[in-house]
């Protein structure tokens, strides 16, 4: 058995494809606990295995199901190549069956097996280890890319920019279509361009803009939520950001995955230098940001830059021209979507649904009257008031 071990940490060291994964703490701790077999005193030993044995707790009892997980989740130069459908040689592909073979017969190893070669008679933790055909599974994974995705895409649907590399939100706000009432003519036109993203033929970038509190940003959530098993993900820009956006086109356009990326509350002041950021990202036709590429933004201004009455009067020579400047980048957008506030009629339709989602008990008349009470402290109807008005009630405020 000590001899298997060994022959098995040597195969580990040569891995080429699965290569990162050698940086793994825990498969870092059992290449450790290998060498410490092999030339280390009892001590030593011991000591190695324990340090193993609690890197993989940390993560996962099962060795088994741990390692399946860093191989279907390894972001390696070959998922690249599959996932942007480039011819990949026969030398690759046999490295990548050697390796997982490796890589199997690792995920087989048992306590009991290492133990064996230990010379000590005291209590050595254990972990489980379950059968996997990991070749099986790696094609499957490479199947289902345009579903899955690689690396980070394959563990998240949600992320933001940070430092102006793609980050995780790890605990996303889980919005579902279920949880959104009124405005289904709206909502329906989100869904169709989002299909057509989904289905690759490319989708027109999107501008929701209207009154506040009217379900604009949820139902993009909601939405992108909706399709993340069908793979598309969403990627939050933020205005001082935008400048940004040519880069994610170029790193996202060979990922497998349809990709949203999100401008929340969109507005520009005069002579911002983002204005003519995103007006150049606009600039022409769908195919700017490629089929797997949209961009959504929500406003609560029509024309998305601030303007003053000086501005309208303004003090250039072609103030026209001027005025065209600013509304125009409203029009570049394939498709804009209008969001009104809700006459009573639909706000209190809305409130119904609501209190039924919430199992609210109240009787229909006091409750719109409540209602409309509270739209009216409120500043007027929208559905965020109606869902703020519902959980106060469920709370007995």
């Amino acid at each position: 058995m000590k001899k298997k071990l060994a022959e098995l940490n040597i195969k580990l060291s040569a891995l080429s494809i699965f290569r990162d994964l050698l940086r793994d703490p825990v498969i870092a701790a059992f290449q450790n606990l290998m060498a410490a077999l092999e030339d280390k005193e009892l001590l030593q030993q011991v000591y190695a295995y324990g340090e193993f044995v609690s890197c993989l707790y940390q993560k996962e009892s099962n060795l088994s199901t741990y390692i399946r997980n860093l191989i279907l989740n390894d972001e390696n130069f070959y998922v690249k190549e599959k996932a942007a459908e480039a011819p990949v040689s026969q030398t690759v592909e046999t490295a990548l069956k050697k390796e997982l073979d490796t890589l199997e017969k690792l995920s087989a190893v048992t306590s009991e097996a290492v133990k064996s070669v230990i010379a000590y008679k005291g209590f050595l933790p254990d972990w489980e280890t379950t059968p996997f055909d990991f070749h099986y599974e790696y094609r499957e994974r490479i199947h289902r890319l345009p579903y899955t995705g690689y690396g980070i895409y394959a563990k998240y649907t949600v992320f933001h920019l940070e430092n102006g590399s793609i980050q995780p939100v790890k605990h996303p706000d889980t919005q579902s279509l279920s949880q959104l009432f009124g405005y289904e003519r709206e909502r329906g036109l989100i869904l169709k361009n989002t299909e057509a993203l989904l289905s690759g033929e490319g989708a027109s970038n999107m501008l929701l803009y209207g009154d506040a509190g009217t379900g604009k940003s949820s139902t993009i959530k909601a939405v992108c939520n909706h399709y993340g098993p069908q793979g598309l993900r969403l990627i939050e820009v933020k205005k001082n950001e935008l400048f940004r956006i040519p880069y994610l086109v170029e790193e996202l356009s060979a990922n497998p995955l349809k990709f949203v990326l999100f401008i929340d509350d969109l507005s520009f002041s005069s002579n911002d230098d983002n204005f003519s950021a995103l007006k150049a990202i606009l600039e022409g036709s769908v195919s700017t940001c490629g089929k797997n590429i949209a961009i959504y933004a929500t406003s609560n201004r029509r024309h998305l830059v601030k303007e003053t009455m000086g501005d309208r009067a303004g003090d250039e020579l072609h103030v026209n021209d001027t005025l065209q400047e600013t509304m125009s980048l409203a029009a570049r957008f394939g498709l804009t979507i209008t969001y009104q506030r809700p006459d009573k009629e639909e706000y209190l339709a809305i409130v119904k649904n609501l209190a039924r989602e919430y199992g609210l008990d109240v009787p229909e008349k006091e409750l719109f009257r409540k209602a409309e009470a509270h739209a009216l402290r409120c500043g007027g109807r929208s559905p965020r008031v109606a869902k703020q008005f519902i959980e106060l009630q469920k709370i007995g405020i």
